[in-house]
């Protein structure tokens, strides 16, 4: 699959083949707002771009899926795109797993944590229709993981669906745990409020679960009846590829990237690292993700023209900001001076999920 102009291989341009590995919130804003100044390359396994955070409301209300699952098509419209994985990196090209070797003159590695979702837009559509339908038809939910995923997915239904029972089990302490307690709890309180059952300190043994019989058994030995199950555990960083590679040595032992003021890879001037996967010190959020996606877009600009590295523009990692979707219309939101719940998080929540869109 590819869009018109841009380069790759066979590429006659020198010193402005940008090559961008990851096609999430980060990737796909940085491959827009380069395509008309370089020769741009976005590699991504999936056909499109999907706005992260509206997942969990696309789960319950399918059709909001319409809005924000973008072919990379409809927006990179001066670039190639290459929709395969990428499985190793050397100094001077990018391979894929469907056999294209990629040179670049500067790389963005953007590949946040790893997903199965569908290739196609079409396929995609189809699976938040499928999550709907089971989430219709079902009286009972699990929800298994008390994180941002799970904690958003059961306010989604709680709200849409006030009859349905909905349990959701956590390991941790506390919901929300890469937060504040003092929001931990309010989000906590909501839920409850909202008669969502909520078991902290309990797990399920993802192994051995299934919707047959409609019965699952926490680690305490606590029997829950419900009639389907959604996991929203967090997921792993899509940085194994690299361990192999010329970058592997400058993987933590977390498996993040380590990156510079200029969040270039440490060692590495023309390589640069956005969003989850980079080990700058700041919660992982996708505006956050994209404000990286801005800063990159200057340097490699400021680059492709010839200046030095003291030209370059520095990231400022964030403070502990964060906000979680409670339904509809409302958020629980971490703020540098505050912690606030109610529709005013909502709305400020809902304008990131709109400026998010890069078409």
């Amino acid at each position: 699959m590819a869009a018109a102009g841009g380069g790759g291989e066979g590429s006659s341009r020198i010193n402005n083949r940008v090559v961008v590995v990851g096609g999430g919130v980060a990737g796909a804003l940085l491959a827009k707002n380069m395509q008309f100044h370089a020769d741009v390359v976005l590699i991504d396994p999936k056909e499109y771009f999907e706005i992260t955070w509206a997942q969990l409301r696309s789960m319950v209300e399918p059709s909001f899926a319409e809005r924000s699952v973008i072919n990379h098509t409809d927006y990179l419209t001066n670039g190639r795109i290459i929709a395969s994985s990428a499985v190793n990196v050397t100094e001077a090209k990018v391979l894929t797993a469907n056999g294209h070797s990629v040179a670049y003159d500067y790389l963005v590695i953007a590949t946040g944590h790893a997903d199965s979702t569908p290739r196609n837009r079409k396929d995609r559509l189809e699976q938040f229709q499928q999550d709907s339908q089971k989430i219709k038809s079902s009286r009972s939910v699990l929800i298994i993981g008390g994180g941002p995923t799970g904690v958003e997915l059961a306010g989604e239904i709680a709200v849409d669906y006030p009859e349905k029972k909905v349990t959701l089990v956590h390991k941790g302490s506390r919901l929300l745990e890469f937060i504040g307690q003092k929001a931990s709890k309010k989000a906590m309180d909501w839920l409850t409020s909202k008669n969502v059952k909520v078991l902290l300190g309990q797990s399920i043994d993802l192994d051995s679960i299934s919707e047959a019989d409609g019965v699952y058994t926490t680690s305490a030995g606590e029997k829950i009846t419900a009639d389907c199950h959604f996991v929203c555990v967090a997921k792993r960083l899509g940085s194994s590829w690299l361990q192999e590679s010329v970058l592997g040595d400058s993987l933590d032992q977390k498996g993040r990237l380590l990156v510079d003021e200029n969040l270039r890879v440490r060692g590495h001037k023309n390589i640069f690292a956005i969003g989850d996967i980079t080990d700058v010190p700041e919660i992982k959020q996708g505006f956050l993700a994209q404000k990286h996606a801005v800063v990159v877009v200057k340097n490699l600009m400021r680059l492709i023209k010839g200046a030095g590295d003291n030209k370059l523009v520095t990231y400022k990692p964030s403070s502990a900001m964060a906000i979680v979707s409670l339904g509809r219309k409302e958020a629980v939101a971490q703020l540098p001076f505050m912690t606030a719940i109610g529709c005013l998080p909502g709305m400020i929540k809902s304008r990131i999920c709109l400026w998010a869109r890069p078409g």
